[in-house]
């Protein structure tokens, strides 16, 4: 295992600890539990809560998305594990103003179990919180609404948070968020499996020199299993699938993110995102802005992920909206 660790199973506390000590201006861990990272750049006045999270091992998501006009709370599992229902409600309780809380998190069964169960703890105590599932993996199923999500989690989460910002009802930022969902689309490649740092070994078996397209960030099954390729023909594949998916027409716009899994050299990454600027541009279809670098990790896997949002005056306006985030500045 070629990881920096004690104790792997202290792993989690240890980083949450050393994340809120190194970003203090920004977050701090909620005082009775460990598990829900706080914005300390909450708004005086009063909003929809927007709160995230998940599993960890995917940093900077979730944790590092909390801060101005982006994430009021993160909820941290262990892992590749969901949270516990606990801290999905005590961050409700944090960070509710009055005008309810809206969930968003990856589509998947553990978090979408223990999410929904904090949300009925709120519902007890007269909070509403509604919810919004990111599902922007085109490989993943036919059906948009069994996807998963993965680094489309960024944009999902941003339009919404801004939606907030702007003082919008609940209601309004639900559908912020639905819009933006429904107009992302992410898929990826792995060159390596992650490591465990509590069993010091990977979570699945990949020889070395091969890939595997379309692969999850947990190791999920992708598209097919090969010898590795040139970054131009991984590139040519991957976008061919999303934009197969999105149905984008000449004269449109876009956002694009080019995200790197956690081993993945920054060089190679701009290789990438070379590659998808060319093939863009040969179908006349605009990138607005691009991100290049680690947004949603998978540890130290060795791979990335590309990531379209389809543009229009609304949504641009929320994803360009000014955000002030240790990992994430606009």
């Amino acid at each position: 295992m070629k990881r920096l660790v004690n104790d792997g199973y202290d792993v989690v506390e240890e980083m949450l600890e050393g994340y809120c000590k190194a970003n203090s201006e920004y977050a701090e861990l909620l005082e009775h539990d460990g598990r829900v990272v706080v914005s300390k750049k909450r708004s005086p006045e009063s909003k929809v809560g927007i709160i995230i999270g998940g599993g960890s091992g995917h940093e900077p998501l979730f944790l590092g998305y909390v801060g101005e006009n982006f994430a009021d709370a993160a909820v941290i599992g262990n892992i590749n594990t969901s949270p516990s229902p606990e801290p999905c409600y005590n961050a409700v309780k944090a960070v509710d103003t009055g005008k309810g809380c809206l969930y968003m998190y990856g589509n998947y069964a553990g978090d979408v179990m223990n999410f929904d169960m904090g949300a009925e703890m709120a519902a007890d105590d007269g909070i509403r919180v509604e919810t919004v599932l990111v599902t922007d993996d085109v490989y993943s199923s036919k059906n948009i609404e069994d996807r998963r999500g993965v680094a489309g989690d960024v944009f999902v989460f941003k339009a919404a948070a801004a939606a907030a910002a702007k003082g919008l009802d609940l209601d309004q930022v639900k559908e912020a968020a639905i819009k933006a969902n429904n107009n992302t689309r992410s898929m990826g490649v792995a060159l390596s499996s992650c490591t465990l740092p509590i069993t010091g070994q990977q979570i699945f078996e990949m020889e070395d020199g091969d890939m595997e397209v379309g692969m999850g960030i947990h190791g999920e099954p992708g598209v097919r299993r090969a010898k590795l390729e040139p970054a131009d023909k991984v590139v040519d594949e991957i976008l061919g699938y999303i934009l197969e998916d999105m149905g984008l027409d000449t004269g449109e716009e876009v956002y694009v993110l080019v995200n790197g899994l956690g081993g993945l050299p920054v060089m190679d990454q701009y290789i990438c995102f070379r590659r998808v600027s060319q093939i863009l541009e040969e179908r006349e279809i605009k990138i607005h802005k691009s991100l290049v670098g680690n947004y949603a990790t998978s540890m130290d896997m060795v791979g990335m992920s590309i990531t379209l949002v389809k543009l229009d005056k609304e949504l641009k306006e929320l994803i360009d909206y000014p955000c002030d985030t240790p990992y994430l500045k606009f």
